[in-house]
């Protein structure tokens, strides 16, 4: 039977992994694809340029659901995601990492029951089979959001595959079987391994007046750091004086950021770089030319590692501990000693550093040879 599998995006980091995934999926006549497109970042820096740099599909539908609070956002996707199940009458439905769109999205197909029931290797069933692509993550914070959608993502999921050694402990402490879960490595290296040489070719660097190996880059969006606006004007002074008074920081500027930031009058060039949101390919050869990365971001944790820079978590927790235990990331919570102290550590010449275990390119792969030899039954 040819296998109709729904894939859902709604998040810059989404459009990453999934880049990698539809690839392998075209690959096998096996999978009819049907990409959902949930709007949840919906402006070109945020969206549209990654479908452009990553040569993904143009979505199949579009949910356009925009900003909103977490809960009216989740409760708006649930909403229009029905009745695309309720058309095409996926055999399965794939969420991607940790957004709202994920959760909404899982848990819409977890209810959902199909015109005619089919058989997978799970048995005959009408619901279809919902996959989870980087589960089993914990940051054990549960003030995050993305804890919150992660955990409940993984609960309703039929398969679980997952990035790193951590994910596999998490879940079978949670109860999860397992046959359900499948260590696969990292979809999002996947698709960092097929441009880099492409990005290599940005001509960032030179548009922002920046010199290899002579600045820092810095990220900040979560809401831990960026919401209160006194609190966000604290740690970009600490950022200052700790970071740029020796090293330039370039800052491409969050939306959700730039809307609580009061002034930008106390980072001045040449100390700063401030840009709108940047492209992933020029993203990327940002992160692979700077001294120093900075981020409060999960994804740029995992990049920084494979890239082989010094980075420095804005957070006191991290869901990835391979990047810790193995890779180039260093904690540093939001103190002025914590800060002062990571970045020390981070960009000490003798710290090792290692690539994580199927971190190589060819997740993706085996997500899909996984979900071919679930479909392939007699």
């Amino acid at each position: 039977m040819s296998v109709t599998i729904v894939c859902v995006v709604g998040a810059r980091p989404n459009f990453i992994k999934m880049a990698a995934i539809m690839r392998s999926l075209a690959a096998d006549r096996l999978f009819t694809p049907h990409l959902v497109h949930t709007g949840q970042h919906y402006d070109v820096a945020l969206s549209q340029v990654f479908f452009d740099q990553l040569a993904i599909p143009a979505p199949d539908t579009e949910l356009s659901v925009g900003a909103a609070s977490a809960a009216v956002q989740t409760a708006e996707i649930m909403r229009r995601f029905e009745p695309v199940l309720e058309r095409e009458q996926p055999h399965a439905v794939l969420v991607v990492g940790d957004v709202n769109t994920t959760l909404a999205c899982a848990l819409v197909a977890a209810k959902f029951r199909r015109r005619e029931p089919f058989a997978w290797r799970g048995g005959r069933r009408s619901r279809p089979v919902v996959v989870h692509v980087e589960a089993g993550l914990r940051s054990f914070d549960d003030d995050m959001p993305e804890e919150v959608n992660r955990r409940l993502a993984d609960a309703v999921s039929d398969l679980l595959f997952v990035s790193e050694p951590a994910g596999l402990d998490h879940l079978r402490r949670e109860g999860v079987p397992d046959h359900k879960v499948f260590f696969v490595g990292n979809v999002m290296i996947d698709t960092l391994y097929a441009v880099r040489e492409q990005a290599a070719h940005s001509p960032i660097l030179e548009q922002l007046g920046l010199t290899p190996r002579e600045f820092a880059l810095l990220t900040l969006h979560r809401p831990s750091n960026v919401d209160e606006p006194a609190g966000l004007a604290e740690l970009l002074r600490v950022l200052d004086e700790e970071v740029a008074a020796h090293l330039p920081i370039v800052f491409p500027i969050h939306p959700r950021t730039r809307a609580r930031l009061t002034t930008l009058d106390r980072l001045r060039p040449p100390r700063w770089v401030l840009s709108e949101p940047i492209g992933y390919l020029d993203f990327l050869r940002l992160q692979s030319e700077a001294r120093l990365v900075l981020t409060d971001s999960g994804g740029i944790q995992e990049e920084t590692t494979v890239l082989g820079v010094p980075c420095v978590t804005l957070r006191e927790n991290t869901e990835r501990p391979v990047t810790v235990a193995e890779g180039t990331n260093v904690l540093a919570g939001t103190t002025r000693a914590g800060i002062a102290a990571a970045v020390r550590s981070a960009l000490d010449a003798a710290r090792a550093s290692r690539t994580p275990r199927l971190w190589d390119g060819h997740a993706a792969e085996r997500v899909v040879k996984i979900l071919a030899d679930q479909f392939r039954v007699r």
